[in-house]
């Protein structure tokens, strides 16, 4: 007998099922089957009892039965999601509706599903522009100085510190007398130029000697991971163990060369080139996010599952742990500065959550209906790239790059990429274009460097 389907809110569906006893029979007989092979039961060879020798073992027909309804429940569950096409998500709930032995089965599936677009909004022109910034003078010449700050050089010095200049020093903070946890500092850095999370100490320690000893009071920043000293008065000593002045190279020839750049007006070209491409692959983010903001926003979805939401949630919040860890920092540390609990900072994220399930079901639907698959000859390559760049790894690391598992990701990654290749070409204006043009540059560019070649979206050295 066909399930009765309900679609109800939520994107879940419900599935009811009415299985007969000659349906059911099969499963009984491997409940049978396999308890009689299992268990020891005398007189009987394993394998060999009867049905009713099985029902005495088991307490009774009703416990066979049980056993029996798990595997239809699977069976019948799996073959209706297969037939239909549902792609569900999590376990079902399962709901007994009747279960009497010798008499039809009945029960209800209640599981969610993916959300599925209603109606897909279609590309008819290009829409997108790609806005280009100009590269300013200003822009080459902060390029430059960035460059002269990575060859400073740090020199010693007998002369009372500058603004330009550094400092070392060890450092005691103290509130009410007691010495601060990890308040204690030792051949500390401190660059008198640049803005310090305190504020104002670079500011106590111009004009010092070496071998000074400074005490003053300042204010810990307001939002100071260290909720207990945040805002309030913190007493500092300071000892000058060495001051130092910064010299910066010359913007001539001489440290165009030392860059391996044969001339200061070759530099310049070079760095109003680097930074044209950067502006070009910043504009080329700006226009991708326009584009498929613009289509999910126009396009009409069934409503995400809850369960999905929490997954893509928890998944942020997972990515952004890990970036801020990356950064040498806490989440913590982060939630406390934002005066936030996880589960708060959770709720904040649904919206963006919601936005990139839609954004992923989007994709996923244009490359079926533009029959945007990747074949087995490409998928090949790329997991053969993979290994090449991974000869070093351990035999486990190779293996699970060769499960189907991982092959069915970087399918999924492929797939997604030439869907979102296939978009911005027909989205974005004049982007075929600016794609031959920067294939050129890169070109000319792998011939100036030895052959080497940055892709779109990698970043220029």
């Amino acid at each position: 007998m066909e399930p009765i389907i309900n679609e109800l809110p939520g994107s879940k569906v419900e599935l009811k099922f009415t299985v007969t006893p000659e349906e059911v029979k099969p499963y009984i007989d491997a409940v049978v089957e396999e308890v009689s092979r299992e268990k020891t039961i005398p007189g009987f060879r394993p394998g060999k009892a009867p049905k009713e020798e099985i029902i005495k073992v088991l307490g009774g027909e009703m416990q066979l039965w049980q056993l029996a309804f798990e595997r239809v429940v699977r069976t019948w569950f799996v073959k209706t999601i297969i037939d239909k096409g549902y792609e569900t998500i999590g376990s079902p709930e399962i709901a007994v509706d009747q279960l009497t032995p010798g008499q039809d089965v009945k029960f209800t599936c209640t599981v969610a599903i993916m959300p599925s677009i209603r109606n897909a909004h279609e590309i008819a022109e290009p829409f997108v522009v790609m806005d280009v910034k100009e590269v300013k003078d200003e822009e080459v010449e902060k390029a430059i100085e960035e460059l002269r700050a990575m060859r400073r050089k740090e020199v010693a010095s007998l002369k009372p510190s500058q603004k330009e200049g550094m400092v070392l020093v060890d450092m005691e903070m103290k509130k009410d007398g007691v010495l601060l946890d990890g308040g204690q500092a030792k051949d500390y850095k401190i660059y008198l130029g640049e803005n310090h999370y305190i504020s104002k100490l670079s500011e106590q320690l111009l004009g010092v000697n070496k071998g000074d000893k400074k005490n003053f009071t300042l204010p810990f920043p307001d939002d100071h991971f260290q909720k207990m000293y945040a805002g309030k008065d913190i007493d500092f000593e300071v000892i000058i163990k060495e001051v130092y002045e910064i010299q910066l190279p010359e913007v001539d020839d001489e440290f165009a060369k030392s860059l391996g750049i044969e001339s200061v007006a070759a530099l310049k070209e070079l760095l109003r080139k680097n930074l044209k491409a950067e502006n070009e692959r910043r504009a080329l983010e700006v226009a991708e996010i326009e584009l498929l903001e613009t289509l999910v926003n126009k396009s009409l979805f069934t409503e995400v599952p809850e369960i999905l939401l929490k997954e893509e949630t928890r998944r942020m919040f997972e990515e952004m742990r890990h970036d801020i860890e990356e950064r040498g920092g806490k989440m913590e540390d982060y939630l406390t500065s934002l005066k936030k609990s996880a589960d708060e900072f959770k709720i904040e994220m649904l919206p963006t959550a919601e936005k990139r399930v839609k954004t992923a079901v989007y994709v996923k639907h244009i490359a079926k209906a533009n029959d945007l698959a990747v074949s087995d000859e490409e998928l090949d390559m790329e997991i053969d790239k993979v290994l090449e760049q991974a000869k070093d790894q351990d035999k486990e690391v190779k293996e699970r790059i060769s499960s189907p598992e991982y092959r069915e990701y970087v399918q999924a990654m492929m797939r997604n990429r030439k869907t979102l290749e296939f978009l911005k070409e027909k989205g974005i204006k004049d982007y075929k274009i600016w794609l031959e043009k920067f294939a050129k540059e890169e070109a000319e560019h792998a011939a100036q460097h030895g052959g080497h070649v940055h892709g779109p979206d990698c970043n220029h050295e």
